[in-house]
């Protein structure tokens, strides 16, 4: 084993769940799920779109949380499916490093929209009359980027860290992607550095962001409780159950997997823990916001009704 020249494994084998007795069933589900993800998520980005009265800060953040979610159950779950079809699946020790950056930018960086769309809401609910002035849609464009680069950020020098390990075998990562504790587990390297500002990034991003969406729902609870109306109470909370919704389920599964020390990691949790936050979560996303959202609702209705009339038109001239 050279490693002076570089590492000596060059591939790692991803073995997803090996033993399941049900994997044909569990490769039609994750794939029924992914597909009806990407085809929940590409509308909800469409509708944004194409609708201008959706084109408000609240819809933009929600087409970029659509956007986000098509690419992180992307990064994830294709290989989760090869492994459903065979007893693992191959993937390169550089493109394991590359998954591995891409999902956790991703995942900081719906941490971070999470928080952002939180507070877009307390200002919606506590602040309406000064709503406009401080949701601007620029100001909102500029939230939604720094998002974006906050996320692709945080875990770039953890990545860096872990590029420069070495692995001599084996080969065989106990999961379906290429999460942190496995790949660590496979070093022949001191990883000490690597895991420790890793354990510090995911903490710093996903308990900051935790508490900033914390805060705002609490102003907002507060705020509601002082309505006098039963109906204006129940109406405003109505409006904030949906992100409520995938903040629970997010931030739930991934503070459990990712905010403790690294030597408690549980392979087994930590495999059925990720599909909720890896394939479940990004589902979600659009069932409760299209679902929840009158809005959203109202804009689908009428681009059917275009389609219609347009489909008719086209008939009748021929």
């Amino acid at each position: 084993m050279d490693l002076a020249n570089g590492t000596a494994v060059r591939e790692f084998l991803l073995l997803g769940f090996p033993g399941a007795r049900a994997a044909p069933a569990l490769f039609t589900l994750f794939l029924a799920v992914y597909l009806l993800s990407l085809l929940g998520n590409t509308l909800i980005i469409f509708i944004v779109l194409v609708e201008p009265t959706l084109q408000t800060p609240r819809y933009v953040f929600l087409g970029n949380l659509s956007f986000l979610e098509i690419w992180y159950t992307t990064a994830t779950v294709p290989k989760l499916l090869a492994t459903c079809l065979s007893k693992g699946a191959a993937i390169s020790v550089s493109g394991c490093i590359v998954q591995y950056y891409f999902f956790f930018s991703m995942g900081a960086t719906e941490c971070i929209l999470l928080a952002v769309m939180a507070y877009d809401r307390y200002v919606a609910i506590c602040s309406p009359l000064r709503y406009p002035l401080l949701m601007s849609l620029g100001l909102c464009l500029r939230f939604a980027a720094g998002s974006w680069a906050g996320g692709f950020t945080a875990p770039l020098l953890p990545t860096v860290l872990i590029s420069r390990l070495h692995f001599c075998g084996p080969q065989k990562i106990n999961h379906f992607f290429c999460d942190s504790d496995p790949i660590f587990k496979l070093s022949c390297s001191d990883t000490f550095l690597a895991e420790a500002l890793g354990y510090t990034c995911s903490s710093v991003v996903i308990l900051s962001s935790f508490l900033l969406t914390m805060s705002s729902y609490g102003n907002i609870v507060a705020a509601v409780l002082r309505l006098s109306s039963p109906e204006a109470r129940k109406k405003t909370f109505s409006t904030c159950a949906s992100h409520l919704t995938v903040v629970t389920i997010y931030y739930g599964t991934i503070i459990f997997a990712y905010v403790r020390p690294p030597a408690k990691y549980n392979f087994t949790i930590g495999k059925v823990i990720s599909v909720f936050y890896c394939v479940v979560t990004p589902l979600v996303n659009p069932l409760v916001y299209t679902l929840r959202n009158k809005d959203v609702k109202k804009a689908f209705r009428k681009l059917l009704a275009q389609r219609r009339f347009l489909s008719t038109r086209n008939r009748q001239e021929l």
